[in-house]
């Protein structure tokens, strides 16, 4: 009989939530990812935790802005492989437009800037279409691993547990 291999530990840490296609559901979507990413060991405050909350805001307020359709939620799929170091955000919604970057001459907007930030930030970017109505617009950073602490040393900031939907 051989010997039991101790096993693996898990390198990918993925979370999946539906929210409602709304401007409180696009904040609580993006409180949520900052508060996962700190305990996925990418620190609250950091470079890396506040570009990943930045790309989440910007997907989820297009989707709940842009994508919305009435009745239809926006869903958050938010994945970290700790091996490569990528996160990637992936923002679901019904409508069937796809999302379109204004070019760099598009001036001064009260808004319409969003894509380009995820452009400039994310270490790659697009949309697939999805199983069902819609499509899934993704985004991925890569998180240096001088940026991740050990699990020893992880802890929620008091300021996400005591009022969340801030």
């Amino acid at each position: 009989m051989p010997a039991p291999r101790a096993q693996e530990a898990a390198t990918v840490s993925v979370f999946v939530q539906r929210f409602s296609a709304t401007r409180r559901g696009a904040r609580l979507a993006r409180r949520l990812a900052t508060l996962l990413l700190d305990l996925w060991g990418v620190p609250y405050g950091g470079p890396a935790s506040d570009t990943v909350t930045l790309l989440v805001a910007e997907l989820a307020s297009n989707a709940a802005l842009h994508g919305r359709v009435p009745g239809r939620d926006f869903e958050l799929r938010l994945g970290y492989d700790v091996a490569t170091g990528v996160v990637r955000v992936e923002v679901s919604d019904t409508h069937p437009e796809r999302p379109n970057p204004p070019g760099p001459e598009a001036g001064v907007l009260e808004g319409g800037r969003g894509l380009l930030l995820v452009e400039a930030l994310a270490s790659r970017w697009g949309v697939d279409e999805r199983q069902g109505p819609g499509k899934t617009v993704w985004a991925e950073y890569t998180v240096r691993r001088e940026a991740v602490r050990g699990p020893e040393s992880q802890s929620t900031p008091d300021s996400l547990l005591n009022d969340p939907l801030r």
